[in-house]
């Protein structure tokens, strides 16, 4: 490890920017910002204590730095690096579930409005991340009497049958697909959708109820009871999620709560008055980070991919001088926005509300933790009785074979450790033994683990050809299979099982564990933690070899059909995949099908047809 002197600190930039450390092997293990960067490193030398602590400065071999303008910029470029390099010592949002969104097909004649979990089309509005999917469905719901939005899925809204649906009998459309509203009075109802997800209720309710007095003004009092009912939905499911009145306005009450190296940050969302979502956001915080920096941290990261950035943010008191901060997000919201503590009144009963749920989210993900790892341990236990291994099986290596009809034979090797998968130690191969022959698919993979564990043990930790996956010596091999699949991995790892490591099977049909020497097979409880555990390392092992086996499938098929095909180019192709979703599904469309996609003329889709068929797939 390199030593950072302090004659190389003293060349560092006594100028606002960010410092980047990294290890022997390169890597980016902390991203820091400073008014100072000169004094600021100096201070992980001589203050050891503070971020990361003597963890850190151990690791660190050398030190990058940018200069920029001032500290806010230099809060933004941290948490670009942070986001690239995802750090250890920095404290980080984990992105362990896919959030729901609302999004607007804004791209189309007559827009959807629907239930997703992803966010890459640009050509559509989202809203969210929401923290209930439950909650989610509900507002639609409303949403969808209110404004009556059409339900029906594709870019061109009806059926093939031509005449309105049920929802335009039941007043929960306006039947587009028929004609009886035009695209401006349709694109009107999105509009008050887009109001009513970005926080402006009482504008909705002025409109709402304005059009119900005129109706009934004007003797339209079928059309005055519609719009009666509009509003009563729409007052119903604001007042049950009323917190505050509405001169509150709109807030965004952000609390963080910290304990033995874990955070959580709740985000209570307030517009008009009216609590439209609470968020609960779990942190990676090794370091230790306080209350201060875990919310400056997270409040970047969070606003950084935000619809919304609202004008005002109220804190907690220990969050302190917010000034770039605030400097930041103006500049993301295009428009001021101030951050400050609440001391009383409803903004500070809000705040109050949101510490003691981060608190007690934190407490709550704690006892889950321990109880997940409880499991793990008695599962660990369990197996090591029912093997009869001489220790726990701290590591289990399991293997998968996939294929189809003989192509593209893949297989995989995915890793646990302490009960738990250990993603970084997954492995992919491709095979070149002879299709279809599993046996040998199988021989042919443990071969070359046992093979790739030799050539490690004559590498250095710090050469970048070291492995740690297949450095690593596993407690217990796991093959997916049976009897026969077994006697392939016995003789593919003789040298693993002289140094101690139990080959086992597992068959599917009936959760048959085979054990070398044994003549009948190990049936374990189906209830039994030791049993449980085999099963999710033999699935995972199945999902990740299928996965991979999919892939290479659709690329050769999309390689050597699709790329082949005359008057198709890259972006044609990007539109049939886009529109079929796959090439398995491209193949099966029938000529009318291809002609509907975007960009596809009538000769095209019926050439592209011909010329899929000839090929006799």
């Amino acid at each position: 490890m390199a030593v950072i002197t302090a004659e190389k600190r003293r060349e560092l930039p006594d100028e606002p920017g960010v410092y980047l450390f990294r290890d022997s092997r390169g890597k980016v293990i902390y991203v820091g910002k400073a008014k100072s960067i000169r004094k600021r490193v100096a201070s992980h030398f001589t203050h050891p204590s503070t971020r990361g602590g003597q963890d850190l400065v151990d690791m660190i071999d050398h030190v990058e730095a940018l200069v920029v303008h001032t500290e806010s910029e230099a809060l933004l470029a941290e948490q670009n690096f942070i986001k690239q390099y995802k750090p250890r010592f920095n404290i980080r949002l984990r992105d362990d579930k896919s959030y729901p969104y609302i999004a607007i097909s804004l791209d189309e004649d007559f827009p959807r409005v629907y239930f997703t979990r992803e966010r890459h089309r640009r050509d559509r509005a989202y809203f969210g991340p929401y923290s209930n999917a439950k909650r989610v469905r509900s507002t639609l719901d409303v949403l969808g009497k209110v404004f009556m939005f059409r339900s029906c899925e594709g870019s061109e809204p009806g059926r093939r049958s031509g005449s309105p649906c049920l929802d335009y009998y039941i007043k929960r459309c306006e039947a587009p697909c028929v004609g009886y509203v035009s695209r401006e009075d349709y694109r009107r109802g999105i509009d008050g959708v887009i109001d009513f997800l970005s926080g402006r209720y009482r504008a909705i309710e002025r409109e709402l109820d304005q059009s119900m007095r005129e109706a009934a003004a004007e003797q339209r009092f079928e059309d005055a009871a519609r719009e009666r009912n509009r509003l009563r939905a729409v007052r119903s499911l604001l007042e049950r999620q009323r917190v505050a009145n509405e001169a509150v306005g709109t807030l965004d009450a952000i609390a963080v709560a910290v304990q033995d190296g874990e955070a959580n940050a709740q985000v209570f969302q307030v517009r008009d008055g009216v609590l439209s979502d609470r968020q609960s956001f779990y942190l990676d915080n090794e370091a230790g980070g306080g209350i201060a920096e875990v919310a400056e941290a997270f409040i970047l990261q969070y606003y950084a991919s935000a619809m919304m950035v609202p004008p005002l943010l109220i804190v907690q008191r220990e969050v302190g001088s917010t000034e770039a901060l605030s400097e930041a997000l103006t500049a993301r919201r295009d428009g001021s926005v101030e951050i400050r503590a609440a001391e009383r009144g409803d903004k500070r009963r809000i705040l109050e509300l949101a510490e003691r749920n981060a608190r007690l989210a934190l407490d709550q993900e704690k006892l889950r933790s321990e109880r997940r790892r409880q499991q793990r341990v008695e599962s660990l236990d369990g197996l090591q009785q029912a093997l009869g291994l001489d220790t726990i099986p701290l590591r289990i290596e399991c293997f998968d074979i996939s294929t189809l009809m003989g192509t593209n034979t893949v297989a995989s090797m995915v890793v646990f450790e302490g009960g738990a998968p250990k993603k970084s130690d997954y492995r992919r191969f491709k095979i070149a033994a002879p299709a279809p022959d599993d046996f040998a698919a199988m021989e042919e993979v443990l071969s070359r683990r046992l093979a790739r564990w030799g050539r490690q043990r004559e590498v250095s930790p710090h050469d970048k050809d070291y492995d740690p996956s297949f450095a690593a010596l596993p407690n217990v091999v796991v093959i997916d299979g049976g009897r026969g699949q077994l006697s392939a991995g016995l003789r593919a790892l003789q040298g693993f099982r002289e140094r101690g490591v139990v080959v086992i099977s597992l068959a599917k049909r009936i959760e048959e564990v085979f054990i070398p020497g044994r003549r009948e097979p190990l049936l374990l409880a189906h209830d039994t933690p030791e049993l449980q555990l085999l099963q999710r390392v033999r699935d995972e092992a199945h999902r990740f070899a299928i996965t991979h086996h999919r892939v290479r499938r659709d690329r050769a098929m999309t390689a050597s059909i699709l790329d082949e095909l005359p008057g198709v180019g890259p972006a044609r192709k990007r539109a049939l995949l886009q529109h079929f979703g796959s090439p398995d599904a491209i193949l099966a469309a029938s000529s009318e099908e291809i002609e509907a996609v975007p960009g596809i003329s009538g000769k095209l889709a019926r050439q592209v047809y011909r010329e899929i068929h000839k090929t006799g797939v």
